[in-house]
């Protein structure tokens, strides 16, 4: 028979709790340690891509603004601005002609008083709109005023603003030659 005898002075301690305390805490604590590297390693991956389409997109922006560059100089020359102002030209030509003449005249007409006649008209294309300068001819103060009135009650012609008017003495000329500009609106 085995006879089990404490020699020493202190009665023995139970460890088996401490144990399994520092082993579950080890045990959490590798579990912890996993899932934070996964997740550093996770993040360091999508900063990776991230930074790849950083990149991409800053050399894409570099040569982008070098074709900038390289389109600007060349627009400078003097070639260029040939070619551009007769464009411009070209565009302005184009859109004379597609001016619908016949229908502000036929508006014109329709709003003209007896006793006045226009003198010159100047169409120029805004936004989309025409802003035509008119001189209009009057043979005296009621027919300049009844044209102002049919043209301000007109739907056709907005924004009217008078720049001068002269007055003649002469016969055979107009007595009032006023200039103004309008909004025609072809809706």
């Amino acid at each position: 028979m085995k006879l089990r005898l404490n020699l020493a002075t202190v009665p023995p301690q139970q460890k088996r709790p401490f144990l399994l305390a520092a082993g579950l805490a080890g045990a959490l604590g590798l579990v912890a340690l996993v899932i934070l590297s996964y997740a550093a390693f996770s993040s360091w991956r999508s900063n990776r891509e991230l930074r790849a389409d950083i990149n991409r997109l800053q050399n894409q922006l570099r040569s982008d603004r070098q074709r900038q560059q390289a389109l600007a100089t060349y627009f400078e020359t003097d070639a260029a601005h040939r070619v551009l102002d007769r464009s411009a030209f070209l565009n302005s030509l184009i859109d004379e002609r597609s001016f619908p003449w016949t229908k502000i005249f036929m508006d014109l007409e329709q709003t003209l008083p007896s006793g006045v006649r226009v003198v010159s008209i100047a169409p120029r294309l805004a936004n989309g709109r025409a802003e035509v300068a008119l001189q209009i001819g009057a043979d005296n103060d009621d027919s300049k005023i009844a044209f102002l009135r049919a043209i301000e009650k007109s739907k056709v012609f907005t924004g009217m603003v008078v720049k001068d008017e002269q007055h003649h003495d002469q016969s055979g000329q107009d007595q009032i030659v006023l200039n103004l500009s309008v909004w025609y609106s072809t809706i």
